[in-house]
């Protein structure tokens, strides 16, 4: 009797042998034969699953975005005591992808994002992924008692330091430390302002 494939599993174990490449070297360096070695798989596995590289890219940065989505999500419910001010801080921490263990994820979310400027399939996903971003830090804004006028620039201002702040720690411009004290001297501000 053949074997079950587990598509899902499959599509997920691609995804991870992509994020590798890409954080060895960017999306450059992501073919489907590399995948496919990377992977543990046959190309015609790799075939199966995604019909064409755009599609398994695609798949690949919604695996990341919801890997990094479930991560903020569990820190922020995982400490229910907190005031939505912290929550703030500790949501940007998290998508700022600033500690040392989620370097990797950084370069992978970042050659992705450069990718996307080129790539209207990867800019869409990115999009989706910035509005949840958004909508999730209009609440917290909300909650922490920030003007009303002002929490939708805030939040793109928060989103946007936030990934300058990536790109600075990735390309040694600013410390791990220096862009944390950054992003904790805006969000004083906005709480003072």
């Amino acid at each position: 009797m053949p074997r079950q494939v587990d598509l899902e599993e499959r599509r997920r174990v691609i995804a991870e042998a992509v994020c590798r490449l890409a954080d060895e070297s960017g999306l450059e360096g992501v073919t489907v034969r590399d995948v496919a070695e990377r992977a543990g798989l046959s190309m015609g596995a790799v075939q199966r699953c995604f019909r064409t590289k755009e599609e398994m890219l695609v798949f690949a940065l919604r695996h990341v975005g919801g890997r990094i989505e479930r991560r903020l999500r569990e820190r922020l419910g995982g400490s229910p005591a907190q005031s939505a001010a912290s929550a703030v801080g500790y949501a940007a921490e998290e998508l700022a992808l600033l500690r040392a263990e989620h370097r990797s994820e950084a370069r992978v979310w970042l050659a992705f994002l450069a990718q996307a400027a080129v790539s209207e399939a990867l800019a869409e996903p990115l999009r989706a992924g910035y509005a949840v971003s958004e909508e999730l830090f209009l609440a917290l804004l909300a909650e922490a008692g920030a003007d009303e006028g002002t929490r939708a620039v805030e939040v793109r201002t928060l989103l946007a330091l936030v990934d300058g702040l990536t790109a600075h720690v990735l390309v040694g411009r600013l410390t791990e430390g220096q862009a944390a004290e950054v992003l904790h001297a805006h969000l004083e501000r906005l709480w003072k302002g």
